[in-house]
């Protein structure tokens, strides 16, 4: 039995599985996140058992006020859970009674009104150009096939020259490629949104090479990416991989598969490049998502300034 459904009364049971496939099937949830969602979820009713003294009912879940949601947040505060922690709880519990509400199960418009705990600011952890340079650059381990250097080679370009996550680029088909003269690759992102990447000539090649040395021929629907068995490129492979690079190199922790993401979009905003570009390019839903950049090199907001009509009026004093 799942863990959830020890407190849970059977409609709410079976509520929560439909709440489940629609993770899986609509959202396309991964498995970790799933299980970090039912895990939360699980333990928000168990808090809601104990403190409304027995299994939980839909109508139940319909009568909570906001003295109760408050209680459940201080309960985790005072388990020493982080603020990190408990804003994703309440972040998976309000989505639930979200979709409860859409599918005309359950409601209950209070959990609103319920602030997130603070979180302090995290900004992204985004290499130097040099650093960035010299880890997608650095010589591959001599003992590797041929293959297996171009491929490493190809998905580093990915997620430096492209931004690409490590998720959106081993998840790549033979299919996606670029055909022709054509130089862009579509990327099917997070909650299954399409978007257009341009890709840099040195990419291309990377790729090409790949493809003409890889034993493996995937065809169309088929994963691009191949482990050294020929099955589907697993992420923690590259994650070890990249790991091994950085600590020959002497390159700080911080050097991984997604700092590379992080690094091209900040690289590109101190290029003098638009957010709204950005946005596009790293698939973000949110402006203000891709806004965190701005944080990490204010000299690039400077150099906007310069174009201003006020700023060219002051250097005519």
């Amino acid at each position: 039995m799942a863990d959830w459904a020890l407190n849970a009364e059977p409609e709410l049971q079976d509520a929560i599985v439909l709440w489940q496939d629609w993770l899986t099937i609509e959202k396309r949830a991964a498995d970790r996140t799933l299980d970090a969602y039912r895990r939360d979820l699980a333990a928000f009713l168990s808090f809601l058992a104990l403190h409304r003294g027995g299994r939980v009912s839909l109508a139940q879940l319909e009568e909570l006020k906001l003295r109760d949601f408050r209680a459940w947040l201080a309960e985790r505060s005072s388990r020493g859970l982080s603020h990190a922690s408990s804003a994703r709880a309440l972040s998976v519990v309000r989505g639930f009674f979200h979709w409860g509400e859409r599918q005309g199960r359950f409601a209950n418009s209070r959990i609103g009104g319920l602030r997130a705990p603070k979180l302090p600011a995290a900004l992204p952890k985004a290499l130097s150009v040099p650093d960035a340079r010299e880890l997608v650059e650095a010589p591959p381990a001599k003992e590797q096939p041929a293959w297996i250097q171009a491929r490493d080679r190809a998905v580093l370009l990915l997620l430096y020259g492209a931004g690409l996550r490590i998720g959106e680029a081993l998840g790549l088909t033979a299919g996606d490629l670029p055909q022709g003269s054509d130089r862009t690759l579509r990327i099917l992102g997070k909650g299954s949104k399409v978007r257009m990447v341009p890709l840099l000539p040195e990419i291309l090649d990377a790729l090409r090479l790949y493809r003409e040395t890889c034993p493996y021929r995937p065809v169309s629907g088929e994963a691009l990416f191949r482990g050294l068995r020929g099955g589907p490129l697993s992420p923690r492979v590259v994650q070890l991989g990249i790991r091994d690079l950085r600590r020959s190199l002497g390159l700080p922790e911080s050097a991984t598969p997604h700092a590379l993401r992080h690094s091209f979009a900040t690289h590109l905003l101190a290029g003098g490049a638009d957010l709204r570009a950005i946005q596009d390019l790293l698939g973000h839903a949110s402006l203000s998502t891709t806004q965190r950049y701005t944080a990490v090199d204010p000299s690039s907001l400077l150099k906007a300034y310069a174009v201003h009509p006020r700023a060219k009026a002051g250097k005519k004093r």
